[in-house]
């Protein structure tokens, strides 16, 4: 396999390998699951019983394993063609696994800021237009009549 096929093979086996770690670790159809093992990571007697328990609700330790499945289930290999190769391609695709999963929480935090600021400009609207046609600020500001004076 040569280069560019091990980077095209590397960005696009991370792909599942982020979209699957992220679905169980923050998604609503895991939430069950995952508030107990969060439970159990925090109450178990034991440290490898707590961290055991912990990894499955972490996206950057459950990437991990999911890609170690990923890359023995294709075969892929990074660099070098035995073992070792195997060992580059897992931590390789963690680590574009977790850059896209970088990317998509920056992108849905710009898409919560942006839906803010509509929900907020479409209440102001909202708020005008009960008013009248006047700006809200004007809404309290009462007009007095000053009366005309005589040019004599």
């Amino acid at each position: 396999m040569t280069l560019i096929e091990q980077l095209g093979w590397l960005l696009l086996l991370a792909v599942p390998v982020a979209c699957v770690a992220w679905t169980v670790t923050h998604e609503e159809l895991f939430r069950e699951p995952r508030e107990w093992l969060t439970a159990k990571s925090r109450n178990a007697r034991s440290w490898p019983a707590r961290k055991l328990f912990y990894m499955p609700t972490c996206e950057y330790c459950l990437s991990h394993y999911i890609a170690l499945v990923a890359v023995l289930g294709t075969g892929f290999h990074l660099l070098l063609s035995d073992w070792r190769g195997s060992v580059l391609a897992i931590f390789g695709v963690v680590w574009v696994a977790n850059i896209y999963m970088s990317a998509f929480v920056r992108l849905r935090l710009e898409i919560k800021i942006e839906r803010t600021e509509a929900e907020k400009l479409e209440a102001r609207t909202n708020a005008s237009e009960a008013v009248g046609s006047r700006h809200p600020r004007d809404a309290n500001v009462r007009v007095l009549s000053v009366p005309k004076r005589d040019a004599h």
